[in-house]
């Protein structure tokens, strides 16, 4: 068991550093770093010395990535922030995912609009990732309600799984130089054929080292017609998808996330799709203990009722 515990927080005012001891009875909190501009991603990589890492979009004082080399107590600005090129003709809005590579200085960085780019030297320098990121689809990709991101990226090995909204579930299996649209059985409600080759509004993914094969799915759902659209399972390294809905008050939500030292063990927050609020207005998280097949509501120590 780790001797302390570090929280990275993101929000609109900024990012915050919660820290305990091992016991977890009470945190101290540190902030707000990069106050007053959004934090939309996190990342804790204990590789090496240990950092901190988040991203800091603003689109009056622009993109950057904050670092800290001493567990959250200060940061500084890396030497760069991931950009596109000149000539390309998107302009960066938002950075929606950072996770750690193979080498200690390696990063992945995913955007808005949904793009893929790549670090070696910890975040100082930045390269885009072609074989997503001018993907036969990418101009053919259309922004959900909060934007088109690429707020997922999940690694394998060779593979890679990334989760765009609104683009679909996309799986190379050649170290990131090629993609290819993965969605079969993730279907999109708001269009005319609900399972398209690609445009799905996928939410969130995850997987666990333990089950390298299995990956677990929050895709937009809550259309009454298609009740099986929302969480859904892949045994297969993401080529097909089935429905692990069933036992929830509502398919739609945003995260899923697996239990670090069970891969059976899943959670999701059910919402009201029409209003993006908790089922009965009573707050709670879903747990599944068997990968799916059966949940079970948590809801101690929050609100009765909203």
């Amino acid at each position: 068991m780790p001797e302390r515990v570090i929280l990275t927080i993101g929000t609109k005012k900024g990012l915050f550093v919660a820290e305990a001891p091992k016991s977890r009875g009470r945190f101290a909190l540190r902030g707000p770093f990069g106050a007053g501009v959004a934090v939309y991603s996190t990342l804790v990589d204990t590789r090496g010395t240990p950092r901190v890492l988040a991203s800091s979009c603003n689109a009056f004082f622009g993109m950057k990535v904050l670092r800290s080399t001493d567990l959250g107590k200060t940061f500084k600005e890396t030497k760069s922030a991931p950009a596109f090129p000149k000539e390309d003709g998107r302009a960066l809005a938002n950075i929606w995912s950072l996770e750690a590579g193979d080498d200690k200085k390696d990063l992945w960085c995913g955007v808005e609009p949904a793009s893929l780019f790549r670090s070696d030297d910890g975040g100082d320098s930045w390269e885009m990732v072609t074989g997503i990121s001018n993907h036969e689809h990418a101009r053919k990709w259309q922004p959900g309600a909060g934007g088109l991101c690429l707020h997922t990226i999940l690694r394998d090995g060779n593979r890679m799984h990334l989760g765009i909204s609104t683009g679909g579930h996309y799986l190379s299996e050649d170290g990131s130089k090629s993609f290819t649209a993965s969605n079969r059985g993730v279907g999109a409600g708001f269009v005319p054929d609900p399972f398209p080759e690609f445009g799905q509004c996928v939410h969130k993914i995850a997987r666990h080292p333990d089950a390298p094969g299995r990956l677990y799915m929050q895709n937009h759902g809550g259309f009454p017609e298609h009740p099986d659209f929302g969480v859904l399972r892949s045994d297969d390294h993401g080529r097909t998808w089935r429905s692990i809905a069933k036992g929830l008050p509502s398919d739609f939500g945003f995260p899923i996330v697996v239990h670090p030292h069970d891969a059976d063990t899943v959670y999701v927050m059910p919402l009201e799709a029409p209003t993006r609020t908790c089922p009965g207005g009573a707050p709670a998280v879903w747990r599944s203990e068997n990968a799916g097949e059966s949940w079970k509501r948590l809801a101690r120590g929050l609100p009765k009722k909203w």
